[in-house]
């Protein structure tokens, strides 16, 4: 048995779970509703308030598919009540980005600006920051896999390098840092 997959989903008070036709399941939250398609093969029961997982075979596609529905269900009821964040930090000097909506704009070091739209589901804000510290953005999502794929494209516009650490960096990120070139005693 997956140890994942037999795991009951619990719904927080203020989420509503529907089971639609074709094995779709709809997630109601105080922060946004999603649907999940999931296979049929996967039998789904909602009661006292869990969503119990159960699959037909031990065959390894059935395994596979019982651990990975029951996390996305999972993710989809922890996206609606609470959301999800990254925040990100801009480390190097001029290194900005500003909020307009849903547009950032990127000042990184280049000879041009970077404007990157962000979907309707994302929000971006800009904390406040102490003189010396870096920029940092964090974004907002009930959608935890959207979330991390607008925060691995930000992080695209500029990695961080290894020798001085300059870029975009998720905070808390341990970046693995070279000793780069010494003066040579001739």
């Amino acid at each position: 048995m997956s140890r994942i997959g037999k795991l009951p989903v619990s719904l927080p008070s203020g989420v509503s779970v529907e089971l639609l036709d074709g094995n779709v399941l709809k997630v109601k939250g105080p922060l946004g509703e999603m649907s999940q398609k999931v296979d049929p093969d996967i039998k789904m029961t909602i009661e006292d308030n869990q969503i119990k997982f159960e699959r037909p075979t031990d065959q390894p596609r059935h395994r596979s598919m019982h651990g990975l529905y029951r996390a996305l269900v999972h993710n989809m009821v922890v996206g609606v009540s609470e959301g999800f964040t990254t925040q990100q930090e801009l480390v190097g000097v001029g290194y900005r980005v500003a909020v307009q909506g849903q547009l950032l704009t990127f000042s990184l070091g280049y000879s041009h600006e970077i404007q990157l739209m962000l979907p309707s589901e994302v929000k971006a804000e800009l904390p406040d920051v102490k003189k010396g510290e870096n920029p940092r953005l964090v974004l907002k999502s009930c959608d935890k896999q959207l979330v991390g794929q607008v925060a691995a494209k930000v992080r695209s516009l500029r990695k961080p390098e290894p020798y001085k650490g300059k870029g975009i960096k998720f905070v808390g990120e341990q970046l693995r840092r070279k000793a780069g070139k010494t003066a040579s005693a001739k």
